[in-house]
């Protein structure tokens, strides 16, 4: 019996020792191990100013938006937006409802009651 207790020990502490080498090796590579991949320094970010855009200055004088041409016209063929067909008349919502309440009253229903 004593040489299958050395045997579980020495398993037992083998695996032990392998679980510390990988927690340490983690533990290194997390740390950087010596070198530094960034640096601890902290870094001031300073935003560009626009002193120009703050200055108080007189608006703009104000442009139409209308086209002041002559009337132009010319051929050729309409769009199609313009020949399409005509939308369906909108059905209204009451009249919707009216059918789905006549659907249900005539639809199929449940022959088996389950009663408690």
């Amino acid at each position: 019996m004593r040489a299958s207790e050395t045997l579980e020990t020495l398993r037992m502490k083998t695996t032990l020792f392998v679980l510390f080498l990988l927690c340490t090796t983690a533990a290194l590579a997390q740390s950087g191990a010596g070198f530094s991949a960034l640096s601890s320094e902290p870094y001031v970010l300073t935003m560009p100013t626009h002193e120009a855009h703050a200055y108080q200055h007189a608006l703009q004088s104000e442009q139409s938006l209308l086209i002041t041409g002559p009337n132009t016209a010319a051929r050729g063929e309409r769009p199609l937006w313009e020949a399409g067909a005509k939308p369906a008349p909108e059905v209204p919502l009451g009249d919707v409802a009216r059918l789905y309440r006549g659907q249900h009253a005539t639809a199929k229903k449940a022959v088996k009651v389950l009663a408690q």
